[in-house]
């Protein structure tokens, strides 16, 4: 198993991000054009989200770029990519604020992303 992990902080978060708005924008489209090309489904959990992908070599490159952008900017959180079953999946969490946080910057930017009700 290979896993890329941030970690999270214990005491309450600050929950925001450092990236401006040009940047999030630009982060924002290009989860979007990875959940349109390799998502295959996506599960918010109680103390985050996970979103799984195609496991090819591009998506994974694609992917983990993402994730560290968003482990330096979102540090508040724990960010981890690893292989399960044949996928590729990105695994979130934080404090139940961090939580509702992820649940509503992934709402959009991962919109390609069906829920799938899958437990993590």
């Amino acid at each position: 198993m290979d896993t890329a992990r941030t970690p999270g902080q214990d005491s309450a978060p600050d929950i925001a991000c450092g990236l401006g708005s040009e940047g999030i924008g630009t982060q924002a489209e290009r989860w979007l054009r990875l959940g349109r090309r390799a998502g295959l489904g996506r599960a918010e959990t109680a103390d985050g989200l996970e979103i799984r992908f195609r496991a090819e070599p591009a998506v994974e490159a694609e992917l983990r770029d993402l994730v560290s952008v968003e482990s330096r900017c979102c540090a508040w959180a724990r960010w981890e990519v690893r292989h399960v079953g044949g996928e590729l999946v990105m695994r979130v969490s934080s404090t139940v604020e961090g939580a509702a946080a992820l649940h509503t910057m992934f709402a959009t930017g991962t919109s390609a992303i069906k829920m799938d009700g899958r437990a993590p």
